[in-house]
């Protein structure tokens, strides 16, 4: 499928690796100008090389800290006018909600909701004044149903849910859609990590443990990054200028909810 928005020029947040570097890959293969993100240098320029060589895209690569206001503004000054924005940014490590403190907290919705929201503040009447526009925030399947140890992640994540479900209806006239992808487990390096950490607390070899997990999902598997970029991809597509203010939920089918 053309997805229309060849020649689009997009940010994608956090975008070295993981779910943000699939859908960097994703745009880039729809003919976008993909301006990618990350805070390390050298896995940064591998990412931004590859996807230059495997599509011919235009890829440029910022060095930056997203939740900063320096970062911020050396993504726009990569692109000052972004037809797409594509939020992300990692969350805080799992961790009982007991032993939550002030500063975690107040940190996570730094990360999660403050940083989006903020950029979401600073593109969109850009993108309001050309008549076109979409932003997709990767937020989490947590936001729906609630996963232990990772309370902070929900919180922040839900809050800028319900901030924007108002603010996705107040743009939408203008051709500007605003929507929320929400990943389950996906074979990530973030995956992989807290598979390790949890098979060591329970017992268990990575394997076994992450073949317990498998089993729990209908699809019998993780997704992978490649599948969630073509999805965040479609949103930003011409093809979804009448889909906003919805919530995606790509969990394989854990959540066992009708509606």
């Amino acid at each position: 499928m053309d997805l229309g928005i060849s020649g689009r020029t997009a940010i994608v947040c956090a975008s070295s690796k993981g779910l943000g570097r699939g859908c960097a890959q994703a745009l880039a293969e729809a003919g976008c100008i993909v301006v990618v993100n990350g805070r390390d240098a050298t896995t940064l320029e591998a990412t931004a090389s590859q996807i230059r060589a495997s599509t011919g895209a235009t890829v440029i690569a910022v060095v930056a800290d997203v939740s900063t206001r320096a970062g911020q503004d050396a993504l726009l000054t990569a692109a000052p006018e972004p037809d797409i924005l594509i939020n992300n940014n990692g969350g805080p490590p799992p961790k009982p909600f007991r032993d939550v403190s002030r500063e975690a907290l107040l940190e996570g919705v730094i990360q999660n909701m403050a940083t989006p929201l903020e950029l979401v503040q600073r593109v969109v009447d850009g993108m309001i004044a050309r008549r076109f526009g979409r932003i997709v925030n990767i937020t989490s399947a947590s936001v729906l149903t609630p996963l232990t140890g990772l309370d902070v992640s929900s919180a922040a994540r839900a809050g800028l849910t319900a901030f924007l479900a108002g603010v996705a209806r107040e743009v939408a006239h203008a051709n500007v859609t605003i929507n929320n992808v929400l990943p389950g487990s996906f074979d990530t390096d973030r995956l992989k990590s807290g598979t390790v950490r949890m098979a060591a607390i329970k017992g268990m070899t990575p394997e076994d443990f992450a073949a317990t997990r498998k089993a729990e999902i209908p699809a019998r598997r993780f997704g992978t990054a490649e599948e969630f970029g073509n999805v965040c991809a479609f949103l930003a597509s011409q093809h979804a200028g009448y889909i906003t203010g919805q919530n995606l939920l790509i969990d394989g089918g854990v959540f066992r909810g009708s509606f």
